[in-house]
């Protein structure tokens, strides 16, 4: 086989609790992922030649620094193979847009958010974020994504989350996102939230908007800045959309994306 063609699917943090630093400078955390229907695609072509990657869209890495890179270092090397990796082409063409900034501030997090990728779904992370557990997919509920105009770097939102502790020693984050009608019995919160609103209103602004216009969960994802809100129908979803309007984010919509089905997608 002389190429390939596979959809590399997003997916938002539902919910993230962190827990205190530890000796080796990692945060424990404990994390519901959910993989929605935006991708990349990504073909990769067999050539004579030094590896290399091809993308059009303004403000990918293509050297060592993205993460395609990396992966196929770690395959070089796994198999045995000296030197550099060489002969493919891979040529990447997004559909999961970013936030100014956010592309290079992903390296201090890859090795952590892709053990899900292999898993897909909705998942259970534990560890640093690579101890993935598949759970029970939710129903295909709909997402209204809100992508401000600038990027939260991974590690200042752990030393922001950090500093508040260590000013508030006796309290602890609380920012539920939402109902708890996707899991009853386990409540949504997102530690770093807080002192990330702290110093970018505008996310929960956003939030504040989704959650008044109806969604069953409205929150940031992960570090931020993105913000999502859940709804049950398509509707719905417009509604949130509108919702946001004249705030200045870029807004798309998407639905969640059972296991099942995005292994199924992949051509």
């Amino acid at each position: 086989m002389r190429s390939v063609t596979i959809r590399a699917f997003a997916k938002i943090n539902l919910s993230l609790r962190v827990g205190d630093v530890r000796a080796d400078g990692y945060h424990p955390v404990q994390t519901l992922l959910q993989g929605i229907d935006l991708f990349d695609t990504v073909r990769i072509v067999r050539r004579p030649g030094p590896f290399e990657i091809r993308c059009e869209t303004k403000g990918v890495p293509l050297d060592r620094t993205n993460l395609v890179w990396q992966a196929a270092d770690v395959l070089w090397q796994t198999t045995g193979r000296a030197g550099e990796p060489r002969d493919v082409l891979v040529t990447l063409r997004k559909g999961i847009p970013m936030p100014d900034g956010v592309l290079h501030a992903m390296a201090a997090q890859l090795g952590s958010d892709v053990p899900y990728f292999l898993i897909g779904g909705t998942s259970l992370g534990l560890g640093r974020g690579e101890e993935v557990y598949p759970l029970e997919d939710l129903p295909r509920l709909w997402v209204v994504l809100a992508l401000p105009p600038f990027g939260v770097s991974t590690r200042d939102a752990y030393a922001w989350l950090d500093e508040k502790r260590l000013r508030e020693p006796f309290s602890r984050e609380s920012d539920e996102t939402g109902s708890g009608s996707l899991f009853p019995h386990v409540t949504l919160v997102n530690d770093l939230e807080a002192p990330v609103v702290a110093r970018h209103p505008v996310i929960g602004s956003v939030k504040e908007r989704l959650a008044k216009s109806g969604a069953l969960v409205a929150a940031m994802s992960g570090s931020g800045s993105a913000v999502f809100g859940v709804f049950r129908s398509a509707a719905g979803a417009a509604r949130g959309a509108r919702a946001l309007t004249s705030t200045g984010v870029r807004v798309l919509t998407a639905r969640f994306l059972p296991r099942r089905r995005a292994k199924a997608l992949r051509y």
